[in-house]
């Protein structure tokens, strides 16, 4: 069970700066989740397999594959500024 001193100082570890209500509210929230968290533990999970993700993931990435290109001068056709042809933009970094 967390003390109002002990949520006060992991708020001050946090820099947040509680007030009174706020100390009081999650004093009692946080002492809920972790009775919550005590009652998860009397689970029997013997022969569960920990998982990092609730559903399987998969690589949802395409392959790389070479293929025709934009025409240069269709993609450039629009372009505010255009210099030996690229797209010209402001400078944003120094040299």
């Amino acid at each position: 069970m967390l003390s109002r001193e002990e949520v006060e100082h992991v708020a001050r570890l946090a820099r947040l700066v509680l007030t009174d209500d706020e100390r009081t509210r999650y004093t009692g929230q946080l002492n809920e989740i972790l009775a919550y968290v005590e009652k998860l533990k009397e689970l029997d999970v013997d022969g569960v397999v920990p998982m990092a993700h609730a559903i399987p993931l998969e690589n949802v990435f395409r392959p790389d594959r070479v293929r025709p290109s934009f025409d240069r001068e269709d993609m450039l056709a629009n372009a505010p500024e255009r210099s030996e042809g690229f797209f010209k933009v402001p400078r944003i970094l120094e040299s």
